[in-house]
C-alpha cells in the first residue's frame, strides 16, 4: 500500500527543511541519490550555457535579477518592490518581469498592472504579481514563463530603462546586466544538500555569477556562513538587508477601519496588540519567520496554523479558520499580506483580520547599496 501523495509531499519538506527523523534514513538516502543526479543536470546546464551551446536571448533594455540559490522564501518579493522604487526614485522607468508561479496566465502571459490601474485579479496573475502591483501601484507589472516573451512586451508597451526580473537567477535563457543574489541569513543554504534532500537550487559555487549578494533579515551578531560566501565571492559586494514589518491593513466585515479606532499611531505601531488574544495563519515558504514575527508583538498567541507556500485557501478552510479562533475567544487574526490577495473577497471576518507586510531596509548598508545601483545603471544606460 503505497503513502498518499500528501503524506509523501509532507515528509519531502520536513527532510528538506530540517533533515527529517533517523526513522526516514532511508529516504533521505533515496532524496540524496536524486539529489545528485539533479546537481549534475544543473551543472551540465550551466556549462552548456557558459560555453555557448546553448544560448541566452537579450532583451534591447537594462536587465537586473533578483533570486537567489535556494527554494522558498529569502525575500525576492519585498526587496523586488524596494528595488523597483529605488530606481523610479534614481529618475528611470522601470518595469516587473513576473513568472506568475501558480497563475492562470502563467503559460499565456500579460499584463497584471500597466502603471495606472491593475488588468487582472491574483488567481490569473499568480499572488505575488499581484501583490506586487497592488503595493506600487503606477509601475508596470508583467507575467509570463517566458521572459523574453514577457520583456518584449513590457519594452513595446511601456518603453522601461531598467526591467526587474523577479526570481530569475536560475533563468539563464535571458541574459541579465546585474545580478543580485539575496540569501537568508540564517539559513544561506538551507540544510546544505541540494533539491530534493536540501533546498538548494545550486551549489554555493553559483553566487559566482550574482554581482552582488545580499544577506536578508539580517540580525545583532556574525552572520551564519559570511567567512565561507567571502571565500567564494571575494572581490563581489556583501550587503545586509533587514525585513520590516508592518500594518498592511486592518478589516472587520471586509471593510478598512479607520487606525483611530483601534489608536494606531503608525502602521509600525504593534503595541496595540501587547496582551491581545490572537490567532494566525500562512501560507507562504516561511511560516516559522512569520509566527516568530508575531510572537515580537508581545500578545499571546493562543494558535498557529501553517499552510504550503502559495495554497490556495477553500471556503471551508476559512470557515474552520474563523471558528477557530472564536472558539479560542481571540481579539485579533493575523495572516501575511501574500495570504490576504487570495482571499481577499471570500470572507467577512467577524474578528479584526490584520494583514502584515513585509519592507526591505539596508540600515547601515543604505547609502552603499544605492550607491552600488546608482553607479552600475549609469554605466549601464546612456543618454
Amino acid at each position: 500500500m503505497t503513502a498518499p501523495p500528501g503524506n509523501v509531499k509532507r515528509k519531502i519538506e520536513a527532510i528538506m527543511t530540517a533533515g527529517g527523523e533517523s526513522r526516514s534514513l532511508f529516504f533521505k538516502s533515496f532524496l540524496f541519490a536524486i539529489s545528485i543526479g539533479y546537481g549534475g543536470l544543473v551543472k551540465l546546464r550551466e556549462n552548456l550555457y557558459k560555453k555557448g551551446f546553448l544560448q541566452s536571448k537579450r532583451l534591447p533594455c537594462t536587465v537586473i535579477s533578483i533570486g537567489n540559490i535556494t527554494v522558498g522564501g529569502s525575500g525576492k518579493t519585498p526587496m523586488t518592490i524596494y528595488m523597483a522604487e529605488l530606481i523610479k526614485h534614481l529618475g528611470y522607468g522601470v518595469a516587473i518581469i513576473s513568472r506568475g508561479y501558480k497563475g492562470q496566465a502563467e503559460k499565456i502571459g500579460g499584463v497584471v498592472c500597466d502603471g495606472r490601474m491593475i488588468c487582472m485579479g491574483p488567481d490569473e496573475a499568480g499572488d505575488e504579481p499581484f501583490m506586487i502591483s497592488e503595493r506600487l501601484k503606477t509601475v508596470p507589472v508583467i507575467v509570463g514563463q517566458n521572459r523574453f516573451k514577457a520583456g518584449i512586451l513590457a519594452i513595446k508597451e511601456f518603453k522601461p530603462d531598467v526591467l526587474l526580473l523577479d526570481d530569475a537567477f536560475q533563468h539563464l535563457k535571458l541574459n541579465r546586466d546585474i545580478d543580485l543574489v539575496l540569501l537568508d541569513s540564517k539559513k544561506p543554504f538551507g540544510n546544505t544538500y541540494l533539491f530534493p534532500r536540501g533546498t538548494l537550487r545550486e551549489t554555493a559555487s553559483a553566487l559566482l555569477r550574482g554581482d552582488a549578494v545580499i544577506f536578508t533579515r539580517s540580525g545583532v551578531g556574525k552572520l551564519a556562513a559570511l567567512d565561507q560566501i567571502k571565500r567564494i565571492v571575494p572581490k563581489k559586494p556583501i550587503f545586509h538587508s533587514f525585513h520590516t514589518p508592518y500594518i498592511y491593513k486592518i478589516i472587520t466585515g471586509n471593510s478598512l477601519q479607520s487606525p483611530d479606532r483601534l489608536n494606531i499611531s503608525s502602521m509600525y505601531d504593534f503595541d496595540i496588540f501587547k496582551r491581545k488574544r490572537v490567532f494566525a495563519f500562512s501560507g507562504i515558504a516561511s511560516n516559522d519567520d512569520f509566527r516568530r514575527t508575531i510572537e515580537s508583538f508581545r500578545c499571546e498567541l493562543e494558535n498557529f496554523l501553517g499552510f504550503p507556500d502559495h495554497h490556495p485557501y477553500s471556503n471551508r478552510e476559512l470557515d474552520e479558520i474563523v471558528k477557530s479562533a472564536m472558539d479560542l475567544s481571540a481579539e485579533f487574526i493575523f495572516t501575511t499580506e501574500k495570504d490576504y490577495v487570495r482571499i481577499a473577497h471570500k470572507i467577512k471576518w467577524p474578528i479584526d483580520l490584520v494583514v502584515i507586510g513585509i519592507e526591505i531596509s539596508f540600515g547601515e548598508n543604505d547609502i552603499a547599496f544605492k550607491s552600488f545601483i546608482k553607479s552600475r545603471l549609469q554605466g549601464l544606460i546612456t543618454g
